[in-house]
């Protein structure tokens, strides 16, 4: 029998992080100890099936165990329009890939993204097909850190 020594780091099943727009997804997963959020390649939009079978793509080759989808709210707090097309979005990823699938509040996540991308120096070009990558990192690292936090207590 294998038994990890005591100090070993903890691996975490996957988690895919996603910032669900109308004609791209920002695509992030989940490092096995759970300390970055790792972009991936945008998704741009066609239909539902092909968004689903990338979608379905990138959860067999990283294992992923569940999902995280940003979830707009207004700066109130309240729901609004794009709220309810993400609870419907969630609801179809729960019921065809049959995996756990979270909301996590994503406001601020873009300008935060373009914010650091524009920090970086990077060019305005690059910026613009980076910022969804940077969105799903920003909202999978802030929902790892606060499920993190939670299991500490």
């Amino acid at each position: 029998m294998d038994i990890a020594p005591a100090n070993a780091p903890q691996l975490h099943p996957r988690v895919l992080g996603l910032d669900v727009g109308a004609r791209k997804i920002g695509v992030a997963v989940s490092d096995p100890l759970w300390i970055t959020a790792q972009g991936l390649d945008t998704i741009f939009r066609q239909n539902k099936r092909k968004d689903l079978e990338q979608l379905a793509r990138v959860i067999r080759q990283y294992e992923v165990a569940e999902i995280v989808v940003g979830f707009p709210l207004r700066l109130s707090g309240a729901e609004g329009t794009q709220s309810d097309k993400m609870q419907l979005f969630a609801e179809d990823l729960r019921k065809h890939f049959k995996l756990p699938v979270h909301l996590w509040d994503e406001r601020l996540t873009s300008s935060q993204a373009h914010r650091i991308l524009k920090e970086s120096e990077i060019s305005i070009a690059k910026r613009g097909k980076a910022v969804d990558r940077m969105a799903a990192m920003l909202i999978l690292q802030s929902w790892m850190e606060a499920k993190d936090s939670a299991s500490t207590f």
